[in-house]
Order: C-alpha cells, then sequence, then structure tokens
C-alpha cells in the first residue's frame, strides 16, 4: 500500500516542463532584454514558440505575437512582457568614468561591485560599478549609493579612450549575473521580472500543441516591450490586435523575507501558488472563470487587492478600444528589481497550468458582460 502511494505522488508531482524547455529558460533568461533593446530575446523566443503556433508576427517597436488559429474573429490574448531594466550612458567624465541614468526601475542600491555589459555596435564591453573601499569612508557620514555617486569604470583612463571602445552617450548596460537554481525549488537570476512570463506563455502554446488541444477561438500569445516604461509596448499591440479577452502574467512581491511589510504590501508567498488580483482593471466576470478553474483543477492560488492600478499591462490593456475584460495572473517573486529576483519552480508551474485551464473555460463568443 504504502509503494503504491509513493508512485502516485511522485505521478503527481511529476514536472509539465520538458529539458528542452528548461534549456530555453536558461538561455531566455541569460540573453540581454533591455527596455527599447528587445530585439535578440524577442527572437529566442519566436525560434521557440514556432512550432507551437500557425502564425506570428513583430510590430514596429518589437511587441512579439504568436497566433494561434488566426482566422477566428473571437480574439484571446495571454500576455507577458519581455524588457528588463538596465541602465543608460549618460555622462563620460575626461578621465574616463561613466555616470548613469535608469531605463526602467533600475536599483541604485544594489549597484556596487556589480559587473556589467555595456552594449556598443562594437560589441560588449565590460565595466564594474566602483565604489570606495570600506577603509577609506566616513562611518559618521557615510553616503548611500544613488545616481549622484553611481559610477561605472572600463579600465581607462580618459573620455577619449573609453569613446574609442564604442561607448557613448545612449549606450544600454545590462547587469552580468546570470541564472540559476536554488536548492532545486528557486529559478534565480535577473530579469525574471518579466521573460519568466515569457517562457510560461510560451508553455501554454506547448502544452495546447501537444494536448492536441483545439481552442473555438484566436489565441494571441503576446511578449510585450517596454513595460518597464510605463506599459507602452501593450499600449500599442491592444490597438493593433484589438482582443476580446485578455489575460496577463507578470509577477508580483513575495513577502516573507526580511524587511518586506505584510499590512503594505499583503500575505503573500513562493510555493504557494498563482496570485489573482482583485482591482478596478480586473474585470470581474473574467476573474470568476480563472477562479473556477484554479478550483476546479486544484490549482493552489493566492488573492491580492490592487488600489487603483495593478501597475502592470493589464491597465493598459483594460483601457484600451472600449475597454478589454482582462485579469492578471501573478507569480510571486523575491528581490524585485535585483539580479537575484527568486520565484519557486511549483508557481511557475502552476501559473502555467492555470493559463492553460482557463484558455479551455472560454467559449467562442464568450460572454463578459458587466451583468
Amino acid at each position: 500500500m504504502a509503494k503504491k502511494t509513493a508512485t502516485k505522488k511522485a505521478k503527481a508531482e511529476k514536472s509539465i516542463l520538458t529539458k528542452n524547455s528548461i534549456e530555453f529558460l536558461h538561455n531566455y533568461l541569460n540573453n540581454p532584454s533591455p527596455t527599447g533593446f528587445e530585439s535578440e530575446g524577442q527572437k529566442l523566443w519566436l525560434n521557440y514558440i514556432k512550432p507551437y503556433v500557425d502564425d506570428h508576427f513583430i510590430d514596429n517597436y518589437g511587441t512579439a505575437v504568436a497566433v494561434i488559429n488566426p482566422k477566428a474573429e473571437f480574439k484571446v490574448v495571454i500576455e507577458a512582457h519581455a524588457d528588463e531594466i538596465s541602465w543608460f550612458v549618460h555622462y563620460i567624465t575626461n578621465d574616463g568614468f561613466i555616470y548613469l541614468r535608469r531605463n526602467g526601475g533600475s536599483d541604485h542600491m544594489i549597484a556596487p561591485s556589480k559587473r556589467v555589459n555595456i552594449h556598443t555596435e562594437k560589441g560588449i564591453i565590460k565595466a564594474v560599478f566602483g565604489w570606495p573601499a570600506i577603509h577609506v569612508r566616513d562611518a559618521a557620514r557615510e553616503e548611500a549609493p544613488s545616481l549622484k555617486n553611481i559610477f561605472l569604470d572600463c579600465g581607462c583612463a580618459t573620455k577619449k579612450e573609453v569613446e574609442e571602445l564604442g561607448i557613448h552617450v545612449g549606450c544600454v548596460v545590462t547587469y552580468e549575473d546570470e541564472f540559476m537554481v536554488l536548492n532545486d525549488r528557486y529559478y534565480v537570476g535577473r530579469a525574471l521580472d518579466n521573460r519568466i512570463g515569457g517562457f510560461m506563455i510560451a508553455e501554454v502554446a506547448r502544452l495546447l500543441k501537444e494536448s492536441k488541444t483545439k481552442l473555438p477561438f484566436g489565441l494571441y500569445i503576446t511578449n510585450s516591450v517596454q513595460e518597464e516604461v510605463g506599459l507602452r509596448g501593450a499600449e500599442m499591440i491592444s490597438h493593433t490586435i484589438k482582443p476580446n479577452v485578455a489575460i496577463i502574467t507578470d509577477v508580483c512581491h513575495d513577502t516573507q523575507s526580511p524587511m518586506m511589510n505584510k499590512i503594505a504590501s499583503g500575505d503573500l508567498a513562493c510555493g504557494k501558488g498563482p496570485v489573482l488580483t482583485y482591482g478596478p482593471a480586473v474585470q470581474n466576470n473574467l476573474l470568476k472563470l480563472i477562479l473556477d478553474a484554479a478550483t476546479k483543477n486544484k490549482i493552489p492560488f493566492q488573492r491580492a487587492a490592487a488600489s487603483r492600478a495593478t501597475g502592470t499591462d493589464t491597465d493598459a490593456f483594460a483601457y484600451s478600444i472600449g475597454g478589454v475584460p482582462s485579469a492578471l495572473i501573478s507569480l510571486p517573486l523575491r528581490y524585485m528589481h535585483t539580479t537575484v529576483e527568486s520565484v519557486h519552480k511549483h508557481d511557475v508551474e502552476n501559473v502555467i497550468k492555470l493559463i492553460f485551464e482557463s484558455l479551455k473555460g472560454i467559449k467562442n463568443n464568450h460572454n463578459f458582460k458587466y451583468f
């Protein structure tokens, strides 16, 4: 009896991800995709998803859309955003140091001692965020890192040397940190916000293809650009697709680690399932359909409340073209906008399952009227 129970448990815990899926995730997360310069990441994503879809297109700013049933009139979007936070070269001093501006919500506090890649037309130039040694800092009047004092050192002694490397104002800068797995439980790396979302919606496409699931509507699997600077990619592509329904996936804050405030940010935990948000941009009937899918398929989930905006591409879809019924499925994440963003493996799989099962609950010409 014990042996049978163990076998059943092993089957129940079998991963829905394949070896090829994990290889794609590894490569996709390691590839830089800064806001406004997402093209190489979008190429990787499209190359992976193409076998599972009927068509694809890319808009003028780089949002990539893979389509199943492109001729169908009723259109459903599942969406994530492809861009990662980064920096722009802003000012090069005469003695060869480089000051920066943010491209998205880059965190100045984590910058000192980080290694970076400066992207130039000549290729990648390596640099480091310099910082004075602890021995020479005045503990009583110690300065915190800020945009006024963090700087890059690329090993040059003059501005001319910097420029000869191909570095100029406007070059984009990304962190060097790469993908890892922590204690066989967490995927860790920079830019899980939100390329892990692009991975998850691509996996939904794979599951639909491999399970031979036939959808009665057109499915637009959308990997948007420029979310980190104001939801701009989603704003543009919503007018192109003109969807009837949109399900967005992004990350949210795990609040269990030290220094997090549950009163301010809610009680959300990595490993306890996708997070479903209540808020003005979330259409209640679509949310109910997703809740029903989670309950019916025994997918664990958590709940969050958005005060005004969700701060995700959900807002861009919800308030476009007369109002698109939209909902948000979030992935709990620790240490957002750092180079060690961390998500639980089980949550990743459960977000994929929840989107997959929710799609199966949407009928052709589904009526999501308010009442």
